[in-house]
């Protein structure tokens, strides 16, 4: 049944691409008027740079769309149609895709849906043990059992002395032989059967790596934590951002997503706007891995695993404004490596399980220095162990803390508004307005 689709998927392709090579065919000399004598009254021709091409549109998602199955390849053979003539807008229909891979997006596409009723669905979990080790640049592994993977379905290999971090190798399976599974990518690490080594259907929904000016808007992602295995945000997420430059999400909202929400690494100037991300499994919003010029504004992160924000190492120069973070298993702002020249501000960070804000204990050369925090209200949090309104750790310096409210109101266990440790320095609280906290307003290891 699935051949089925994607061969169906296919003779759509051939009429969408014949539509796009004929809506782009001509044009380039200007638009004749009804007379046919040149380009129509009123038309201002421009000295132009490149050739101007008409806006380019590829629907997907039921019967009135260029491609009617609500699959990830059917977005996928979208995407790569754009892709090949510069770029162009996937526009998603409402209803449920089921997604066996994520969607790679390329540059210069934009990925729409109609809301959240654009629903894109990871389908249910499935993995086998190493049938043997697996080594290092491999575009092959042997599994035990092979019966549940498909052609085109993304995995994840890992065992347990490589799983985390940069340490998992993710790819697409290409051709599948007997157990003996062949992937897109090359293997990592070395992956033994001896220290469980796996491979499984966990994966992104939607990645963009090495892109630039890509857009993904007004859709909604459902990662099926429940009968998923976890996988961490440096190589993925509910939506995973890699090496790439200019790129915006906005109108998105994630759940339920087995790792971290939304995720980018190693990025420039990207743009995370009015999104929501609800219940993953780890971080909720993952800015890591020397990403520069991020935007995170208006956003919601909540009742995730551990931190709603954890901004990752060499996160610097970014602004973070008017987001709310609540009800997170650890933190709701956790800052740290090398984290710096960043402005937080007019964000609500409240009930979360430990402490509102989190700056963590680091050397002085990788101190998370130069932050401003102003005008944000950080209430009631500690909820789970007890915590601090703002906790700075380590050896960090150059802190402006100004015009914030930082209370407990009796809901959450905040048991101090500032905590500064033995190792800060020059913290400038200046006001702000403290109260509810048993332990003071105020509280500097340096002093006592």
């Amino acid at each position: 049944m699935a051949g089925n689709h994607l061969y169906q998927a296919g003779k759509l392709l051939v009429v969408v691409w014949i539509a796009l090579i004929g809506a782009n065919g001509a044009g380039y000399c200007g638009q004749a008027d009804e007379s046919g004598r040149g380009p129509a009254r009123g038309r201002r021709e421009e000295g132009l740079v490149k050739p101007r091409v008409a806006e380019r549109v590829i629907t997907v998602g039921g019967p009135e769309a260029d491609i009617g199955a609500y699959t990830s390849a059917a977005i996928q053979i979208a995407v790569d149609a754009l892709k090949a003539r510069g770029g162009g807008t996937v526009k998603l229909g409402a209803g449920v895709f089921e997604m066996s891979a994520g969607v790679r997006l390329a540059s210069g596409i934009w990925l729409a849906g109609a809301g959240k009723s654009t629903k894109l669905v990871k389908v249910n979990g499935f993995k086998s043990a190493l049938g043997s080790d697996c080594g290092y640049g491999k575009l092959g592994v042997g599994v035990k059992d092979a019966s549940g993977f498909a052609v085109g379905m993304a995995v994840i290999i890992q065992d347990s002395a490589n799983n985390s971090g940069w340490a998992v190798t993710t790819a697409r399976i290409t051709a599948i032989e007997g157990d003996m599974l062949y992937i897109d990518n090359y293997t990592v690490r070395d992956y033994q059967s001896g220290l469980e080594g796996v491979v499984s259907n966990a994966c992104s929904l939607i990645e963009a790596v090495e892109c630039e000016d890509v857009r993904i808007a007004d859709l909604f992602v459902d990662g099926n934590k429940g009968t998923n295995d976890y996988l961490g945000g440096c190589r993925g997420g509910g939506i995973y951002l890699h090496k790439s430059r200019r790129c915006v999400v906005e109108g998105v909202k994630v759940t339920n997503f087995n790792g971290d929400g939304i995720s980018w690494q190693i990025t420039e100037d990207m743009t995370v706007r009015n999104c929501e991300v609800q219940g993953c499994g780890n971080f909720g919003f993952h800015p890591g891995t020397g990403s520069v010029r991020t935007r995170i504004e208006r956003c919601v992160s909540h009742d995730n695993g551990t931190d709603g924000i954890f901004v990752c190492w060499r996160v610097q120069d970014g602004v973070f404004r008017d987001n709310r973070s609540y009800r997170n298993g650890r933190h709701g702002l956790s800052i740290g490596h090398k984290d710096t020249d960043n402005v937080f501000e007019g964000n609500h960070i409240y009930l979360n399980g430990v402490h509102g804000i989190y700056m963590r204990d680091e050397a002085e050369q990788n101190g998370a220095h130069r932050n401003k925090l102003i005008n944000n209200i950080i209430e009631n949090n500690g909820t789970k162990e007890g915590g601090y309104g703002i906790y700075i750790d380590g050896i960090t310096h150059d802190i402006a803390i100004e015009e914030n409210i930082i209370r407990e109101t009796g809901q959450g266990g905040q048991s101090g508004g500032v905590y500064i440790g033995a190792g800060a320095s020059n913290i400038r609280v200046r006001e702000n307005r403290m109260n509810g906290h048993k332990e003071g307003d105020i509280i500097e290891e340096s002093k006592k």
